[in-house]
Protein backbone atom coordinates (compact mmCIF):
# COMPACT_ATOMS: atom_id res chain seq x y z
CA UNK A 1 0.00 0.00 0.00
CA UNK A 2 1.40 3.36 -1.07
CA UNK A 3 1.59 5.93 1.69
CA UNK A 4 3.05 9.41 2.04
CA UNK A 5 3.24 10.80 5.57
CA UNK A 6 4.29 14.39 6.22
CA UNK A 7 5.61 15.78 9.46
CA UNK A 8 7.44 18.83 10.74
CA UNK A 9 4.85 21.54 10.43
CA UNK A 10 4.19 24.03 13.20
CA UNK A 11 3.96 27.67 14.17
CA UNK A 12 6.91 30.03 13.88
CA UNK A 13 7.54 33.74 13.79
CA UNK A 14 8.51 35.50 10.61
CA UNK A 15 12.14 34.89 9.78
CA UNK A 16 12.11 31.48 11.41
CA UNK A 17 12.77 28.06 9.95
CA UNK A 18 11.05 24.71 9.71
CA UNK A 19 11.94 21.42 8.08
CA UNK A 20 9.18 19.28 6.65
CA UNK A 21 9.59 15.56 6.06
CA UNK A 22 7.62 13.18 3.89
CA UNK A 23 8.16 9.48 4.42
CA UNK A 24 7.16 7.37 1.45
CA UNK A 25 6.35 3.72 1.92
CA UNK A 26 5.38 1.03 -0.49
CA UNK A 27 6.89 2.56 -3.59
CA UNK A 28 9.91 4.30 -5.07
CA UNK A 29 8.98 7.41 -7.01
CA UNK A 30 10.86 9.19 -9.80
CA UNK A 31 9.28 12.60 -9.22
CA UNK A 32 8.30 14.21 -5.94
CA UNK A 33 7.17 17.65 -4.94
CA UNK A 34 5.94 19.90 -2.19
CA UNK A 35 2.74 21.85 -2.58
CA UNK A 36 0.82 24.22 -0.36
CA UNK A 37 -2.71 25.46 -0.08
CA UNK A 38 -3.89 28.43 1.91
CA UNK A 39 -7.57 28.90 2.81
CA UNK A 40 -9.51 30.16 -0.18
CA UNK A 41 -6.61 29.69 -2.55
CA UNK A 42 -5.68 27.06 -5.09
CA UNK A 43 -3.03 24.48 -4.38
CA UNK A 44 0.32 25.68 -5.67
CA UNK A 45 3.61 23.96 -6.35
CA UNK A 46 6.47 25.01 -4.10
CA UNK A 47 9.39 22.73 -4.92
CA UNK A 48 10.10 19.67 -7.02
CA UNK A 49 12.86 17.08 -7.25
CA UNK A 50 13.31 14.35 -9.79
CA UNK A 51 15.13 11.04 -9.74
CA UNK A 52 18.52 12.54 -10.68
CA UNK A 53 18.37 15.31 -8.10
CA UNK A 54 17.33 18.12 -10.42
CA UNK A 55 15.17 20.62 -8.55
CA UNK A 56 12.73 23.39 -9.44
CA UNK A 57 11.25 26.05 -7.17
CA UNK A 58 8.40 28.48 -7.30
CA UNK A 59 9.66 32.05 -7.63
CA UNK A 60 8.08 32.94 -4.29
CA UNK A 61 10.36 30.55 -2.37
CA UNK A 62 13.60 30.62 -4.36
CA UNK A 63 16.57 31.26 -2.15
CA UNK A 64 14.60 30.45 1.01
CA UNK A 65 13.40 26.86 0.58
CA UNK A 66 15.46 23.78 -0.26
CA UNK A 67 14.04 20.45 -1.35
CA UNK A 68 16.05 17.28 -0.87
CA UNK A 69 15.59 13.56 -0.56
CA UNK A 70 17.23 10.69 1.24
CA UNK A 71 16.88 7.75 -1.11
CA UNK A 72 18.03 5.25 1.48
CA UNK A 73 15.19 6.32 3.77
CA UNK A 74 12.77 7.03 0.90
CA UNK A 75 12.09 10.38 2.55
CA UNK A 76 11.57 13.81 1.05
CA UNK A 77 12.45 17.02 2.89
CA UNK A 78 11.70 20.70 2.59
CA UNK A 79 13.96 23.05 4.51
CA UNK A 80 12.21 26.38 4.87
CA UNK A 81 14.22 29.39 6.00
CA UNK A 82 13.28 33.04 6.17
CA UNK A 83 9.63 32.19 6.59
CA UNK A 84 7.07 34.88 5.88
CA UNK A 85 3.42 35.20 6.94
CA UNK A 86 2.43 34.57 3.32
CA UNK A 87 4.01 31.11 3.58
CA UNK A 88 1.20 30.11 5.95
CA UNK A 89 -0.63 27.15 4.43
CA UNK A 90 -1.20 23.42 4.58
CA UNK A 91 1.81 21.76 2.99
CA UNK A 92 1.50 18.51 1.07
CA UNK A 93 4.03 16.19 -0.46
CA UNK A 94 3.17 14.51 -3.72
CA UNK A 95 4.75 11.77 -5.78
CA UNK A 96 4.38 10.10 -9.13
CA UNK A 97 6.32 8.45 -11.94
CA UNK A 98 4.96 11.04 -14.36
CA UNK A 99 6.87 14.32 -14.51
CA UNK A 100 4.33 16.92 -13.38
CA UNK A 101 7.01 19.31 -12.07
CA UNK A 102 5.03 21.95 -10.11
CA UNK A 103 1.58 21.12 -11.49
CA UNK A 104 -0.73 19.62 -8.83
CA UNK A 105 -1.55 16.55 -10.91
CA UNK A 106 0.48 13.98 -9.00
CA UNK A 107 -1.05 10.57 -8.40
CA UNK A 108 -0.21 10.16 -4.71
CA UNK A 109 -0.55 12.74 -1.92
CA UNK A 110 0.12 12.95 1.76
CA UNK A 111 -2.41 14.15 4.30
CA UNK A 112 -0.73 17.52 4.78
CA UNK A 113 1.02 19.35 7.60
CA UNK A 114 0.12 22.87 8.71
CA UNK A 115 2.65 25.68 8.64
CA UNK A 116 1.71 28.95 10.33
CA UNK A 117 3.98 31.99 10.25
CA UNK A 118 3.15 34.95 12.45
CA UNK A 119 4.39 38.48 11.93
Amino acid sequence: QVQLVESGGGSVQAGGSLRLSCAASGYIYSYMGWFRQAPGKEREGVAYIRYDGITTYADSVKGRFTISKDSAKNTLYLQMNGLKPEDTAMYYCAADNVDWVLYPLYKDWGQGTQVTVSS
